[in-house]
């Protein structure tokens, strides 16, 4: 009976860490190449070095995700609370095309790439992605404030955009 309880305890703290806030991305994530509105590619760190001292919102999402378009009217309300912020948009469309498209239809604003490899790819795996949208919280320092909200956590990521910013 105690071998069985232990085993349970380590298989629940396991899931537990595995699910825990992370603060920095793994360099799998770092290294991952996205592609640019101009068809260039560009590291993840990249991008994040563009955006230090800066808080950012991460918004992952997709143009044929049903959710991504449904939060697309609290995306933009977040942008108008919080300007100073800076908004950065990584697609898991299948193509190039219906990416641009999808930003054009939504009007997005911010900084847009596209993860060539669609969710289940390098990027996706790097980032523990299972479902979209996904938004991550970066502040100022470089360090994540939020790793994994989706599209009913906008409260909690309203409320620590007021905190950071």
């Amino acid at each position: 009976m105690k071998k069985i309880l232990l085993s349970l305890l380590v298989v629940l703290g396991t899931v537990s860490c595995s699910q825990a806030q992370k603060t920095e991305f793994a360099a799998e994530a770092l290294a991952e190449k996205l592609q640019t509105l101009d068809g260039k590619e560009i590291s993840f760190k990249e991008i994040l070095n563009k955006h230090k001292g800066k808080t950012v919102v991460i918004d992952i999402w997709a143009s044929w995700c049903s959710d991504c378009v449904k939060a697309m009217p609290k995306v933009k309300d977040m942008q108008e609370k919080s300007p100073k912020t800076d908004y950065v948009f990584i697609s898991m469309d299948k193509t190039a095309e219906k990416w641009k498209a999808g930003i054009e239809k939504h009007s997005l604003t911010g900084e847009h790439y596209l993860a060539p490899d669609g969710m289940k790819g390098k990027f996706g795996k790097a980032i523990d992605l299972d479902w979209i949208p996904r938004y991550i919280v970066i502040d100022k320092k470089g360090k994540i404030a939020i790793y994994r909200a989706i599209e009913t956590d906008f409260d909690k990521i309203n409320a620590t955009l007021k905190k950071l910013n």
